[in-house]
């Protein structure tokens, strides 16, 4: 089933699939599932702690506490589901473990403090022992939403607090004596301050009004004649404007008069000028009549031979015109003829461009399947021979003729040359009889005849002669 819970509520849901619990405003509850409702709203809780200071001094604080589920914090609500909404909020269970708490924490400060402590530091106090209270209370997920503490009340047979405030009526009731007597007393030595002050003022004041009427009086002269002074300076300003606006006046009429003449006389010479402008205006009319009439007998010729000769222009002009088309025609036809043979020249050329192509095509592919061929050939005979490449190598030559090649290079190489085989001997051999010193003369007879026959076989073949202190070379015979 589905189960939503109201605004200030949430569901606690355990069972089948869950492995704690469960906190939702709203879900499906399956089989092998319970859930739980538990208000989100807080309480007032009002409690009277009985506590005592350090002076083994009891007092009662009276206080209103509103705590309810901390609904911010995920944390809290899981630890006010486990262990506080099982129970009625509203119950002893819950009251009795917040008052508990609450008492245990204001006990341990209070004793901490002395009475007079407590009574003049109570804000301080009241916000320690709620701080520390939250503190006790954050392990069950409850928050101090408000905390009201009341006025410190005494114990039955413990009248401190009553005895402390008859204390301090008193001492405010003789303050307020000694107040009063003050406040007399200044008023009256206050009002015969204020007495004196003010006839030394008056006196002061009529000193004072009385220098300052003679200061105004001289000044009131100082300003009457500085008056009369200003005043005669701007009549003489005056009385001199008047006299030069009089002079200005006078040249003005002057002028007024001149002009007058002056303009009499223009008037008279402008009548004459006119007069003669007339006259010329009339002769220069009566020679543009005659001009007109000359312009107009020649103007008729000259417009007839005009358009004579425009003609005579046009006619040679399209003349000209169409003899000019004649020979653009013919330059025309010729580029044309032109073009044609250009195109017929570069077909033919083309043809044999791609004719050309096709035989190398073909030669190509002859020389490629020549190729592949002797590879196959040539595969074959190794085959054949087992694999031996000398072998190979011997028969490929003996076939191709490459021995006889050779023979016939080497031929081609020896002809022509006159081979002279130069035969030399030193004249005998050593016979018995010789001594050891002749005999190494025969050596060294040896050695200079064989140098004879040497030098004419080097000289044959090589050109060279011998050194003239080696001796020289016999002339050939007739």
């Amino acid at each position: 089933m589905y189960k939503v819970a109201k605004a200030s509520e949430y569901l606690v849901i355990t069972g089948v699939g869950i492995k704690d619990i469960k906190l939702a405003k709203k879900a499906w509850i399956f089989p092998g599932q319970t859930y739980t409702v538990f208000d989100l709203s807080p309480v007032n809780y009002t409690f009277e702690v009985q506590a005592m200071s350090a002076e083994k001094l009891p007092f009662v604080l009276p206080a209103v506490f509103t705590i309810g589920p901390r609904v911010n914090d995920r944390e809290s609500l899981l630890k006010y589901a486990k262990l506080i909404s099982p129970h009625d909020k509203l119950s002893n269970h819950v009251k009795e473990l917040v008052q508990g708490i609450i008492e245990g924490e204001t006990r341990v400060l209070a004793a901490s403090m002395t009475m007079e402590e407590v009574f003049r530091g109570t804000k301080e106090f009241k916000q320690e022992v709620f701080e520390k209270v939250q503190l006790e209370l954050n392990q069950f997920g409850l928050l101090i939403y408000n905390a009201n503490v009341k006025q410190l009340v005494d114990v039955p047979g413990h009248e401190y607090f009553s005895y402390l405030g008859q204390k301090t009526q008193m001492e405010a009731a003789n303050q307020a004596k000694v107040d009063v007597a003050e406040a007399t007393m200044k008023g009256e030595i206050g009002s015969k301050l204020r007495k004196g002050q003010t006839l030394q003022n008056a006196a002061k004041i009529d000193a004072e009004t009385k220098v300052i009427a003679v200061q105004r009086s001289a000044e009131g002269e100082k300003e009457g004649i500085k008056v009369r002074s200003e005043v005669k300076v701007f009549e003489n300003e005056r009385e001199a404007e008047v006299a030069q606006a009089n002079s200005e006046l006078a040249k003005k009429k002057a002028a007024w008069t001149k002009a007058a003449q002056v303009a009499e006389v223009e008037a008279a010479k402008a009548v004459a000028l006119r007069d003669a402008e007339l006259q010329g205006e009339v002769e220069r009319m009566n020679a543009l009549t005659t001009t007109e009439k000359l312009k107009a007998e020649f103007l008729s010729k000259a417009s007839v031979q005009y358009e004579t000769k425009v003609q005579e222009a046009n006619w040679e002009l399209y003349k000209k015109q169409k003899e000019a088309e004649a020979i653009l025609y013919e330059k025309k036809a010729e580029a044309e003829a032109e073009i044609a043979l250009a195109d017929a020249t570069f077909y033919a050329k083309k043809q044999a461009a791609e004719a050309d192509l096709y035989a190398k095509k073909k030669e190509a592919e002859g020389i490629v399947a020549l190729g592949q061929s002797q590879g196959v050939y040539i595969s074959t005979l190794l085959t054949a021979l087992g694999g031996n490449y000398t072998a190979l190598r011997d028969y490929l030559m003996i076939n191709g003729g490459m021995f006889q090649e050779i023979a016939k290079i080497n031929a081609e190489a020896i002809r022509g040359l006159e081979p002279k085989i130069s035969i030399w001997s030193n004249g005998g051999d050593n016979g018995g009889g010789i001594t050891e010193g002749a005999m190494g003369m025969k050596e060294l007879a040896g050695v200079y005849k064989m140098l004879p026959p040497l030098f004419k076989t080097v000289h044959e073949q090589t050109g060279m002669l011998p050194p003239s202190w080696m001796g020289a070379l016999p002339d050939k015979s007739p």
